[in-house]
């Protein structure tokens, strides 16, 4: 799919080599996961940036989110295959566009879906993986200006333990049941900020990894973790939702 790069709007016209200071790992670490369990969105200084409006992402819209949805024109929206009804999908133009991105503004910021609130392209950096191919060339180009910052061993440790999880998750699906394992780059990410905690263990306050069990036991570990993540997603949400 070729892409169209509005000239006011590309990157190199926002300082496209210029650093962006991040906070320490662990302090964004604790946010972007704290934004998943409670489903709270995280603050991203975007600046005049909106590649990820323009990088062919299907957004994912749920049922109760009823004040996006009536800011949507229906002709927009679509079901989303295999969830309940009323899950629905926000695609994009022919250009990979957002079709609520006007004049280079989101028109329903205040209203924005969830899965936009949460959206953060550092994840990628956190994860050492690309957002994806040509299609997410915008996202790679602004996900690597971003730098985090290490005031303490803790902050190396779980970078590293997010990165081992993301490259574990890469190399070892054989490991996992069939359809367990996203294959997009942004879940498969998330996943392993999920799960971070299994390989965090295996890291000295030096940097060095200790021994550590086989890979299928790590995988075993990897679905609990994200099973316990999930069910206390759960749990979060179901008590949000009763006070």
């Amino acid at each position: 799919m070729k892409l169209y790069y509005p000239k006011k709007i590309v990157l190199r016209d926002i300082h496209e080599y210029q650093e962006l200071p991040s906070i320490s790992f662990s302090s964004w670490l604790r946010r972007i996961r704290s934004a998943h369990l409670k489903e709270t969105g995280i603050d991203v200084l975007c600046s005049a940036c909106n590649a990820c409006c323009r990088s062919s992402y299907f957004i994912r819209i749920k049922p109760d989110e009823t004040q996006t949805l009536a800011r949507i024109p229906k002709k927009l929206l679509f079901p989303v295959p295999g969830l309940p009804k009323g899950n629905m999908l926000l695609g994009y133009d022919e250009q990979g566009r957002c079709p609520m991105l006007i004049d280079y503004r989101c028109s329903i910021y205040e209203r924005r879906p969830l899965t936009c609130r949460n959206y953060d392209c550092r994840i990628f950096p956190a994860a050492g993986i690309s957002a994806g191919d040509n299609e997410k060339a915008l996202i790679n180009e602004q996900s690597q200006r971003w730098k985090f910052s290490y005031p303490t061993q803790q902050d190396r440790n779980q970078h590293s333990a997010v990165k081992t999880a993301a490259k574990f998750l890469q190399e070892h699906f054989e490991y996992f049941p069939a359809g367990t394992l996203p294959s997009n780059p942004s879940k498969l990410a998330i996943l392993a900020i999920k799960v971070y905690s299994v390989f965090l263990k295996y890291f000295s306050e030096s940097g060095k990894t200790k021994r550590k069990p086989s890979d299928l036991e790590i995988a075993k570990a990897i679905v609990a973790a994200n099973e316990k993540f999930e069910d206390r997603h759960e749990r979060l949400i179901i008590h949000s939702l009763s006070t």
